[in-house]
């Protein structure tokens, strides 16, 4: 994966959506929502955790963008919010 940095603040979302995420990282709590998001499954290094995030956070994009019925609000929140935590965590972990 190139850096998960850069790539996190070249997605293009609504500022609404950001804004969203952004103000529930202060009450994130990764335990609960790594339980929720990943489910009983381990989730193996960092790395793999931010690209999961990635590549669940680009289907719930594809979904609001086609309008599908399937789109969730709170979900994509979720994820961004995931997705930015762990971003942030990963970028401060010496290599």
């Amino acid at each position: 994966m190139t850096d998960p940095t850069a790539t996190l603040s070249r997605l293009r979302r609504p500022s609404l959506l950001v804004q969203a995420a952004h103000l529930a990282l202060k009450d994130f709590n990764r335990d609960r929502s790594s339980r929720k998001i990943f489910g009983e499954q381990a989730m193996g290094s960092a790395t793999d955790r931010v690209q999961f995030l990635f590549d669940a956070e680009a289907i719930a994009d594809a979904e609001r963008r086609a309008g599908d019925a399937a789109y969730s609000v709170p979900r994509h929140i979720e994820l961004l919010t995931a997705l930015i935590f762990e971003t942030r965590l990963l970028a401060n972990t010496p290599d």
